[in-house]
């Protein structure tokens, strides 16, 4: 028994008819002051189905549960139950647990509950990987890792950016403003710079707009001199985009992109007209959603062009039959909600019952602190300069506070990535985020940096007691880990697998970046109040047994969040 929240909300369930087990769990709280125990129950909720005060619902339900082995106490205090949980018992349960999975605690370690798609990143092509799509990549990567660790098994995919009208425009400024040397000296920042100078020029002259469309034309026409400098753009993207995902340790189980589903939309357009749910207005095509309060979804244009809705609705059919997902996950900016919710309904309509899985994880903006950003007026800051800013400001911290650490360029990669992460995580992914050096390269407080030195510090005290990160602790007198910070951090390791869940649940990864902040927090106060590496052998033992849970656990929650954890600093 780990989970005694569980425990305690199975228990009440007998007494509680009225509500479902999941519900009392819910309404399980945690007293800030552990006089009035460990999980508290409220009662408010039951006054007006039993018609009785709040209190007096309480005092019922504490006489009816009478003693209970794995709690030491149980008692009414006005509207709240109160169960103050056995110490010693709760202390060897989750030692026990954690001891015994050990690196693997809070990992399923088979993946056989089905597939969950997550589409995440998808940059354009041709364009600079900027902090924008800082969030995609991370949040996406970190749900990949928290469903895995569920015992689903993940299939990540970039949907590339890479078909539209935007390649005509680069082709226009290609031709007009660069040449192939300099493409291939200055690679994506050269396409930046002309990509941007189409725009500018075009203002002053808007004949270039048409020419950038029919080059456009000209590639879904099968042009083969704008498809190869389609295709060349693509090779510089990708091959700079790979350089930013290997320093955030990303990978991808799929790169189809836009343009993989070129030559499979039209039997989707069929498929629709056949069920009768496209519309011709003004030569485009669409499927009316007005029952469901929603502007109708434009299928093709009056010139028979497609668009992003019809990509997705292929590329759904498509993952669909090719991975047979349990979910599809879309993880994308909040102002896409819209365009998510229309297209999805379409699936509906076309009578796939599928349609409840597939989810769209929506997450607020970044913008500068000169301004929102905009790849046309050039205002980005790129991702690959923020990560090595943040590994030099690393690098600079280590040479002042620890200059003879060992490997040491590898630790300021992973700490200086490591805060940038999560910074981004850390708070719920739907708000949005003005970004701040300042704030990204805080080493103190809720950082990323932080709960990794409480890893390191972990390690250190292991390194000096001379345990091995696989070992075996044989008899721990479980009965001197019972004092208030011990129990802390103990009830924190118990909480692992249910937040686990429940950023799952709600697709949140910022539950696990809290998590690792209130463990690593539990664990210095403990760390602060009890020595370790005492001349008591018993207390010694199993002290160190807390060290090493907590290292397992940070380790795991940072996993999670696809940061390192350093075993120094």
């Amino acid at each position: 028994m780990s989970d005694f929240k569980l425990e305690i909300a199975k228990l009440l369930s007998g007494q509680i008819t009225c509500l479902t087990q999941d519900d009392i769990y819910s309404m399980l709280e945690v007293p800030a002051n552990t006089d009035m125990g460990d999980y508290a129950f409220p009662c408010f909720k039951l006054a007006k189905e039993l018609r009785k005060a709040p209190p007096m619902i309480a005092k019922d339900i504490v006489d009816a549960i009478g003693e209970v082995s794995f709690l030491s106490k149980v008692e009414n205090v006005n509207a709240y139950i109160n169960f103050f949980v056995d110490k010693t018992m709760l202390v060897k349960s989750v030692l026990d647990n954690v001891l015994t999975a050990k690196e693997n605690y809070g990992l399923a370690q088979a993946h056989d509950k089905g597939n969950v798609v997550i589409d995440y990143s998808s940059p354009n092509i041709a364009k600079p990987f900027h902090v924008g799509h800082l969030r995609s990549t991370v949040i996406g990567h970190s749900l990949y890792r928290i469903f895995e660790a569920l015992g689903y098994n993940c299939v990540g995919v970039n949907h590339l950016g890479d078909w539209g009208t935007q390649f005509g425009k680069l082709i226009v400024a290609y031709k007009n403003y660069s040449s192939k040397e300099e493409v291939e000296e200055k690679g994506i920042s050269e396409l930046l710079r002309i990509y941007v100078l189409f725009h500018d020029e075009a203002e002053k002259n808007p004949e270039l707009e048409q020419e950038a469309r029919d080059y456009f034309t000209r590639m879904e026409q099968g042009d083969e001199e704008s498809l190869a400098l389609w295709s060349w753009f693509k090779e510089i993207s990708l091959k700079e985009f790979e350089r930013v995902y290997e320093m955030l340790g990303v990978t991808f189980d799929s790169y189809n992109g836009e343009a993989f589903y070129n030559d499979k939309m039209a039997a989707i357009i069929e498929e629709l007209e056949a069920k009768g749910l496209i519309e011709v207005s003004e030569g485009a095509k669409l499927v009316r959603l007005d029952e469901e309060n929603m502007a109708p979804c434009l299928i093709t244009k009056k010139d028979g062009s497609s668009l992003y809705a019809t990509r997705d609705i292929t590329a759904a059919e498509y993952r669909k039959k090719t991975y047979d997902f349990k979910k599809c996950i879309y993880v994308t900016a909040l102002q896409q909600n819209l365009h998510f919710a229309q297209w999805f309904k379409v699936i509906d309509k076309m009578g796939y019952d599928w349609a409840k899985d597939l989810v769209h994880v929506p997450f607020g903006m970044v913008s500068m602190e000169s301004g929102s950003l905009s790849t046309r007026k050039g205002n980005v800051l790129f991702l690959e300069d923020i990560l090595k800013e943040a590994v030099n400001k690393t690098r600079q911290v280590i040479e002042e506070k620890n200059p003879d650490l060992p490997n040491k360029e590898e630790v300021a990669m992973q700490v200086g990535i490591g805060a940038v992460i999560f910074d981004d995580m850390y708070n719920n992914i739907i708000k949005d985020i003005q970004f701040s050096w300042e704030r990204v390269l805080n080493f103190d407080g809720e950082t990323g940096p932080y709960v990794q030195y409480t890893h390191a510090r972990a390690c250190s005290v292991l390194r000096k007691a001379n345990v091995e990160v696989n070992h075996s602790f044989s008899d721990i007198d479980y009965t001197v880990l019972t004092d208030d910070a011990s129990v802390n951090v103990i009830k924190e390791l118990a909480d692992f697998n249910s937040v686990i869940e429940e950023a799952a649940n709600k697709y949140e990864p910022s539950y696990i970046a809290r998590y690792a902040v209130d463990l690593a927090q539990a664990f210095n106060k403990f760390y602060h109040d009890n020595a370790i590496l005492v001349e008591d052998e018993k207390v010694k033992e199993a002290r160190l047994a807390i060290v090493l849970s907590v290292k397992y656990v940070l380790s795991n929650a940072l996993y999670l969040l696809g940061i390192k954890s350093p075993e120094q600093m």
